[in-house]
Order: structure tokens, then C-alpha cells, then sequence
């Protein structure tokens, strides 16, 4: 039977299983008698070793099967939940992880396992555990380097030898203070395929992609090129502290063929526990999810062609009215209201809740208090903000970098915290919500903040900066500068974060998917760090409103309300116009002004405004006209025009005239 067929679906529903693990344990770590967490933990562990087997994955479905053994004996009172047990069931967890992206990545999912199975088992029998997590750890990457090559690969080596080729071993040691590693480990390899093949490399491909290793990896290497000319190479790319050459001795080279003489785990039906086994009056009470998954591409292409139908929609509706033939209109008015319905589903179809991507850190944020000695609480708002599904998939790297950063230099020591009279538990928050066609997600801390005078002067000393450049910098400006490429405030090198170290990237990733980063900051409170990214909705609905003779397009999600008003009504607050907005003052912006519109001025006492918000801020936005609502398709104006100030992309309407949308987060300070 082929199984290839399924091989995308086994790896989505594992990802699922898998993150219900993580969830449940972080559950059961903070509630240990709670039989209800340990059940779903089992039934997850339990779905996916059935999975496993069947697919033929062996090392995923014996870890499994042996994990599943552990959770038995919790359920049924023979084993104590201890943070010890728990750190080995994480560590568990992780190789799971790490099979399933060997597998999803064309990789045969097989895993060297045999230390974290021998912790289970010891559990298991009752024994006292003989090794701590950290030297587990340090236990599985040394073996991991031993010569381990499987048939094809021992071939590749021999044939390559014989024509002449070098075969080495190159093992490089990034800096301790390198926080990006995954990035470097990427140079490396960029550099070594220009000048040969990479046949191995020691942790695997998908661990150094995960970070998950120290500050060392090896790679197997096949190149005619010396090994003096690859460490010239290898030493340009920075934040490499070593790099150590040998030849591979094909006589002395060791098989790894292991796994492939483990038998398949058969799961049979009276193996089930009693609590798979549920009573007939729950199963009822179940609802089935009837879902299909569909590949990302096909819904890009459904989209492309959507925005396409909307154009022409538009320009139907211009004719029509031009027209005034009362059975095209009919008709028009018709297909705009079942167009209107398809782009809301399309739409949906695309967005994704950024649950998926914060469920990830309360495990990572756990294991960094454990390794710091720090008392953290991670508290997560807005998790059910959606996000268009490309922008969902880039955005995880630049939140863990900030995160790590927060909690290695923001949030202090329990001791100095309780000396300042705060808490000894620091608190960082993960908030995300919407605000017009944006989504803001911010990551704030309760620590020691930024010092403003250590990164100005650092920033002098680095020549970023000259004194008297410092003298007009605002707090924003000068916070601004730690995400200097290279830049950082911290007084001792840390392989977590250095504050800064690596802030270059985040800021690169995020204006890369159309967004920017805003850092708040004071001294011994805290800091915020507040990212704006667009939902790269291709379709919004809008208000057109004139200028003179141009037109622009203002979201609808951003506008309040639109208003006529007086001029009289229009008053000043330090040497800004303002109105009073029901109780509120509020700020008025010209647009005008702001996009420097030839405008014929009138006497008119009245003048049009659109009053509009980000979050809790609100500003009213002087316009000559409103046009009326319209559905627009959402145009990029390119990497040339991507810095034009409060626009965000340009639409085509139905006459063929170019509107330009306005980008209200940025007139709303």
C-alpha cells in the first residue's frame, strides 16, 4: 500500500498531536494530580504512536510506545509527576518534533533515541534517575558525532575518493555571544556549496535548522578545493569562533543501520485502555469535523484570480450607473452581493488565528527560567487575532528573538527584583490585536528597561552616532539604535540574547513582510517592544474620499465615524487643532498637508472629516468629499515606494483612475 498518499496529512494531524502534548504537559506541570490533563496527554501519545506504526516510522512509534508506558503508570498512581520526570518527557517531546520535521523536510524520520528511552524506562521501573537533563543532553550530541554513516552515504564517499575528490570532516564553533545561529549555520553551508557537496552533517539538517544544538556542528564534506582554502572561506562569515579540518578515512568509517532492524509496532484493538474505550453515552456527544486540507498555493491562485473579478465587479457598477438600464442594474447589485459572500469565505479560508504561533513560547519561555534561574509568567492576550497565513509563517522567528531578549536582559534576578520593591516573578506579555488593516502584536516586559545613556554612549563609541547627533535624539531615536546591525548594551555575553545582538534581523524580517517594530522603554520598569504588520488582505472594503482631484481610499476597519462640522468648532491645544469628539480631544490631520494636494481654498464654513483609531488613539482626517464605500483589491506599490509616508498600497477603480490608500496607524502617534 502507498503511503505517500497520506504522508501530508500524517504530518499536519502530528504537528496537532504534538503541540497538545506541549500544552498538556505545561498543564499537568502546574496541576499534578489533574488525571484529566494526564488522560488527554496519553490519548494524544497513544493516536500518534497508531499513526507512526502504520506509516512505517518506526523510531517515532517506539519513542512513543515507550513514552505512552510512563503515562500509564502516572495514570494509574504507580508514578509520581516531578519536574524531573517532566523535564525527560519534554526532552522526548523534542526528538518527537524533530523526526516529524526529518519526515516532513524528505527525511526517513529515524532518530538516535536510545538515551532518552533508557530515562523512560528507568522511570518506568521506579529507578532512581542516574543522569540530570543537562547531561543527557551533552551525552546525545557527543554521540551524535561519532561516524555514523549509513550504505549510501559510506558509497557516495568511496566513488568520490576514487575521482580525485577531498572528503572532510569540518567541525565550526560559532562564538558563544552568536544569537542567531541558525542564520550562520545557513552561511556556512552556502559558502561549502559553492565549492562542493555537503554529504552529512552532525546534529541533522532539521536540528541545526531548530537551533537545536550548543555552539558546535560538523559537517561531511566533498570538495577538490584544500582544506586551507575552506577555512579562509569558512573564517569570513563573522561570529565563527573556530573551524577544525580532517580527512575521512573510508576504512574506518562505521554503519549506521540500527533502526531498520526494529520490528513495526502492530497496534491491536484490545491493547486500547479503558479510557479509549469510551462510554457510548460520550461518543455522542462528539461533533465531527468535516475539514479538507488544501495546499496554500491553490488558495493564492483562487485569490489572484478573485481580485481580478472585483476590478471587473467595479468597473460593472461604474457602467451601470452610467448606463441607468434597470435590468443591469439588477443584474450587477446581484453578482456584487454573491461576490461579496465568495470574498468573505475566500478570505477566511486564508486567515489563520496567531494561536498557532504563540502555543510555542510558554514551553520555551519554561525552559529559559529553568536555565536563567529567573521566575517568569508569560501572559498571552489576543491569541485568537487572525493573520493571513503567509505573514503567520514568518513571524514566529522575530517573536522568539525578542522574547529571548526580554527575559535574558529585561526581566532581573528574583534577588535584585524583590531589592527594587518589585515582585520576585517578572511578567512579560504577548499581546496581538487588530487596528485597521494592520495587525499589532506587542511583546512588553516588566524588568529593567533600556538605558538611554548606555546606548547612546555605545552607540558613539561604535561610531554609529557623533555627540552632537546624540544631543537631538529623541527617547525613540535612541532606542532605535540598539537594532543597529551588531549592536548591544549587554555587560556579559550570553548564548540566550545580548540585547540587540540579532534585533537587526527581527527589524529586516518584519519590514520584509511589509511591517515596522516601535520600542518604548523606561529606565528600571520596562520595555515594549510593538510590531505592525499588514493582513495582507488582498480585498478590503473602504471609504474614497477626494482631494482636490485625487482620490484616496481609507479602510473602513479604521474609521469611527465621518462628520461634517463647523470651523468654529475647531479650537488649538498646544499649537495643534483639535475638536471635541464626544468628551475626547481629538487631534485633526489634513490630509492636505500631509500629502501636499494642490487645493483650491474655499470659504466654506463647513468641512468634512473621518474620524479614525489605532487601538485606544483616535485622529480626524480633514477631506474635501466623500465619495462612498467600495470594495477595493489592496495593490503593492513595490520595494521602491515601500517608505511613502501613511500609504500603505494603491487600488484600481472601477473607472480605471488610481486611488491611493491611506495608512491611518501612521498619522496616529
Amino acid at each position: 500500500m502507498d503511503m505517500n498518499h497520506y504522508l501530508e496529512v500524517f504530518i499536519d494531524e502530528s504537528k496537532e498531536h504534538l503541540q497538545e502534548l506541549n500544552q498538556n504537559l505545561l498543564t499537568l506541570e502546574q496541576n499534578p494530580e489533574d488525571m484529566d490533563v494526564v488522560n488527554k496527554i496519553f490519548r494524544a501519545a497513544h493516536t500518534l504512536k497508531g499513526m507512526s506504526a502504520t506509516m512505517g516510522y518506526h523510531d517515532l512509534a517506539n519513542l512513543t510506545h515507550i513514552m505512552e508506558n510512563v503515562l500509564d503508570g502516572i495514570r494509574n498512581k504507580k508514578i509520581a509527576v516531578t519536574p524531573e520526570l517532566l523535564d525527560i518527557v519534554f526532552l522526548a517531546v523534542d526528538d518527537l518534533e524533530a523526526m516529524v520535521e526529518s519526515i516532513e523536510s524528505g527525511g526517513d524520520g529515524k532518530r538516535d533515541v536510545k538515551d532518552v528511552i533508557a530515562r523512560l524506562e528507568q522511570i518506568e521501573k521506579g529507578e532512581t534517575l542516574t543522569q540530570t537533563i543537562s547531561e543527557i543532553a551533552v551525552t546525545t550530541t557527543e554521540e551524535s558525532l561519532n561516524n555514523n554513516y549509513d550504505q549510501y552515504e559510506k558509497t557516495v564517499i568511496e566513488q568520490s575518493q576514487e575521482q580525485g575528490y577531498n572528503c572532510m570532516e569540518i567541525t565550526i564553533n560559532l562564538r558563544p555571544d552568536c544569537l542567531l545561529k541558525t542564520a550562520r549555520v545557513f552561511m556556512v553551508f552556502e559558502v561549502l556549496e559553492k565549492s562542493g557537496e555537503v554529504i552529512k552533517s552532525f546534529p541533522s539538517v532539521e536540528q541545526l535548522e531548530e537551533e537545536q544544538f550548543e555552539s558546535e556542528f560538523t559537517v561531511t564534506f566533498i570538495s577538490k578545493e584544500t582544506p586551507s582554502e575552506l577555512e579562509q572561506k569558512i573564517t569570513k562569515i563573522s561570529e565563527i569562533d573556530s573551524v577544525k579540518i580532517s580527512f575521512v578515512n573510508v576504512s574506518q568509517l562505521k554503519l549506521d543501520d540500527k533502526a531498520a532492524e526494529k520490528d513495526p509496532i502492530v497496534i491491536k484493538e484490545d491493547e486500547l485502555s479503558s479510557d479509549e474505550q469510551e462510554p457510548a453515552e460520550k461518543k455522542h456527544k462528539k461533533t465531527v469535523s468535516k475539514t479538507i486540507r488544501v495546499n496554500i498555493e491553490r488558495l493564492d491562485i483562487l485569490m489572484n484570480l478573485f481580485e481580478e473579478l472585483v476590478i471587473d465587479r467595479g468597473r460593472l457598477e461604474q457602467i451601470s450607473q452610467d448606463i441607468e438600464h434597470p435590468d443591469l442594474k439588477d443584474t450587477v447589485e446581484r453578482m456584487s452581493r454573491i461576490s461579496s459572500d465568495l470574498q468573505n469565505i475566500i478570505l477566511n479560508m486564508r486567515m489563520v488565528p496567531v494561536e498557532t504561533v504563540f502555543n510555542r513560547f510558554p514551553r520555551m519561555v519554561r525552559q529559559l527560567a529553568k536555565d536563567l534561574n529567573k521566575q517568569l509568567d508569560l501572559q498571552i492576550f489576543g491569541a485568537e487575532t487572525e493573520l493571513d497565513r503567509t505573514v503567520i509563517d514568518e513571524i514566529g522567528d522575530p517573536i522568539v528573538h525578542l522574547l529571548r531578549n526580554a527575559i535574558d536582559h529585561g526581566i532581573e534576578k528574583p534577588e535584585i527584583r524583590e531589592s527594587q520593591s518589585k515582585s520576585a516573578t517578572g511578567t512579560i506579555y504577548l499581546k496581538a490585536y487588530h487596528s485597521g488593516n494592520h495587525v499589532f502584536i506587542e511583546i512588553e516586559d516588566d524588568g529593567a528597561g533600556i538605558n538611554r545613556n548606555k546606548v547612546i554612549d555605545k552607540a558613539i563609541s561604535k561610531g554609529i552616532i557623533t555627540k552632537s547627533q546624540a544631543k537631538s535624539l529623541s527617547d525613540q531615536e535612541a532606542f532605535e539604535l540598539i537594532m543597529a546591525p551588531g549592536f548591544s548594551t549587554a555587560d556579559t555575553i550570553s548564548d540566550i540574547s545580548g540585547r540587540g545582538v540579532g534585533l537587526d534581523v527581527v527589524k529586516s524580517t518584519i519590514q520584509s513582510l511589509g511591517g515596522s517594530i516601535a520600542i518604548e522603554s523606561t529606565d528600571g520598569k520596562g520595555s515594549k517592544f510593538s510590531i505592525q504588520l499588514p493582513l495582507t488582505l488582498s480585498i478590503i472594503s473602504a471609504l474614497l474620499v477626494e482631494i482636490g482631484t485625487e482620490k484616496y481610499a481609507i479602510p473602513l476597519s479604521s474609521i469611527i465615524e465621518t462628520a461634517i462640522i463647523k470651523k468654529s468648532d475647531i479650537m488649538n491645544a498646544h499649537h495643534q487643532p483639535v475638536i471635541d469628539f464626544r468628551g475626547s480631544v481629538v487631534p485633526l490631520v489634513s490630509l492636505k498637508d500631509v500629502f501636499q494636494v494642490d487645493v483650491e481654498d474655499k470659504d466654506d464654513e463647513f468641512v468634512s472629516i473621518v474620524i479614525v483609531r489605532k487601538a485606544d488613539k483616535m485622529a480626524a482626517l480633514i477631506v474635501e468629499s466623500f465619495i462612498g464605500q467600495q470594495e477595493i483589491v489592496l495593490k503593492s506599490l513595490g520595494n521602491y515606494l515601500s517608505e511613502v509616508f501613511a500609504i500603505s498600497g494603491a487600488t484600481i477603480l472601477g473607472d480605471g483612475q488610481v486611488a491611493l490608500i491611506v495608512d491611518c496607524n501612521a498619522l496616529i502617534k
